[in-house]
C-alpha cells in the first residue's frame, strides 16, 4: 500500500512537471521563428594569413583560388526570421496581386461587379471592429486607426495603421493596402520585410471578405431560378461534352447539390479553373428509379469534372483518372442523369 502511495505521489509529481513545462513552452513563441540545432559555427575562428617557414618556396600563385574577406551583415543564429513569408492570395476569378514592401495591391476587373467596392471595404471594417481614424468617400481613400493582430507565433503582438485605397488604374481597379505605422509593445518596427508581412494580412483579410461577399450574392441570384436544361454536345476537337443552358457562376454554385443527389461526392473545386474533383459511388437501382433515370454505366471511381465559361451557357467534361473523357454513349446517359438531378435540387 505504502509502496502505492508512493508511486501515486511520484506520477503527480512528473505530471505536475509536465504541464509547468508545457505552460512555459506555450508562453514563449519565439521557437516559432527562430533556427534550432548546433550553433558553433557563429564561434568559429575567423581566416588566417598562411605563416610560411623561412628558407620554404611555394609554388607560383594567381590568387584565383583566394577566399575573399566578407564582412557579416544581417542577422545570424537566433535572430534570423526562419518564417516564411506571406503571400497575397488571389481568390477573386479574374484577378491578380502585386507586394513590394511598400504596398500590397489586389488588381480586379474593371466590371460593374466591383463598382460597389469601396463599400464592401468599409462593411468590412465595421464587421470586424476595425477603427478608422481618417476617410475621404469621395477619393476613396482611408488610414485605420492602430490595429492589434494577435498571432500564435508573437510574444507581443504587432499593432498597425494602414493606409487603403480603391483606385481605377487603366481597365482594372486597384485595391492598395500600405502601411502607416508598425509598433510591437513600445518599439517602432522598421523592419521592411515585417512591414510587408502585415500589409498582406490586412489584404488578404479583405480579399476573403470580398470573396464570402460574391459567393452571398451568386448563391442569392440563384435562389429564384428553376431547373437548369442540360443538352448534349462536343467540344472543339469533337469531344463529347454536357452543355448547361445557365452563365457559368450559376452553374457553378447549382452543381455540389446536383452531383451529390447522383452519388458524386465532391472532394475539391476551384472556382478560377473551373475544376471540380468528384469520386463517383453511383446509386441503388431503386434510387436511380426514384430518380427517373435508367442506372448509368460508367465506372465508378474518381473523376475530375471540367466547367467552362460559355457566356450565357457552362459546358462540363468529366475526366477519368486515366485522363479520358466520356464516351459518347456515356455522356448521353449523364445528360438525362443530370437534368433529373437538377429539376429535383431546383431550390438549392
Amino acid at each position: 500500500m505504502a509502496t502505492l502511495l508512493q508511486k501515486s505521489k511520484v506520477m503527480k509529481v512528473a505530471g505536475l512537471s509536465l504541464v509547468v513545462l508545457l505552460a512555459a513552452c506555450s508562453g514563449d513563441q519565439s521557437h516559432k521563428h527562430q533556427v534550432s540545432g548546433d550553433e558553433a559555427y557563429l564561434d568559429a575562428p575567423p581566416l588566417k594569413i598562411l605563416n610560411i617557414p623561412a628558407g620554404m618556396n611555394l609554388p607560383l600563385q594567381n590568387g584565383e583560388y583566394d577566399i575573399p574577406p566578407v564582412g557579416s551583415q544581417g542577422n545570424v543564429g537566433k535572430s534570423v526570421d526562419i518564417r516564411p513569408p506571406l503571400q497575397v492570395v488571389a481568390l477573386l476569378a479574374g484577378s491578380r496581386v502585386e507586394s513590394n514592401a511598400q504596398s500590397s495591391k489586389l488588381l480586379l476587373e474593371n466590371t460593374p461587379e466591383y463598382s460597389k467596392l469601396w463599400s464592401q471595404v468599409n462593411s468590412f471594417l465595421t464587421k470586424n471592429s476595425y477603427p478608422v481614424s481618417q476617410k475621404d468617400d469621395a477619393a476613396q481613400t482611408l488610414t485605420t486607426d492602430w490595429i492589434v493582430w494577435p498571432r500564435a507565433d508573437e510574444n507581443i503582438p504587432y499593432k498597425v495603421r494602414y493606409h487603403i485605397s480603391v483606385a481605377q488604374q487603366g481597365y482594372q481597379i486597384a485595391l492598395t493596402v500600405s502601411g502607416a505605422g508598425l509598433e510591437q509593445g513600445d518599439k517602432v518596427i522598421n523592419d521592411p520585410l515585417e512591414i510587408q508581412r502585415y500589409n498582406t494580412l490586412m489584404l488578404n483579410a479583405l480579399t476573403e471578405y470580398l470573396n464570402e461577399q460574391k459567393e452571398i450574392s451568386s448563391h442569392n441570384n440563384t435562389q429564384n431560378i428553376g431547373a437548369l436544361s442540360v443538352q448534349s454536345g462536343s467540344d472543339n476537337t469533337g469531344l463529347p461534352q454536357i452543355i448547361v443552358r445557365a452563365p457559368y457562376n450559376v452553374t457553378w454554385n447549382k452543381l455540389p447539390y446536383a452531383l451529390e443527389s447522383i452519388g458524386m461526392q465532391v472532394n475539391d473545386r476551384t472556382l478560377s479553373t473551373g475544376a471540380i474533383a468528384v469520386t463517383y459511388k453511383g446509386l441503388s437501382s431503386s434510387d436511380w428509379k426514384a430518380l427517373g433515370v435508367e442506372t448509368p454505366t460508367i465506372s465508378e471511381g474518381n473523376y475530375k469534372l471540367q466547367v467552362g465559361d460559355l457566356d450565357n451557357r457552362s459546358s462540363l467534361q468529366f475526366i477519368s483518372e486515366k485522363g479520358k473523357p466520356l464516351t459518347q454513349s456515356e455522356n448521353d446517359q449523364m445528360v438525362a442523369v443530370l437534368q433529373a438531378a437538377f429539376s429535383k435540387t431546383a431550390n438549392k
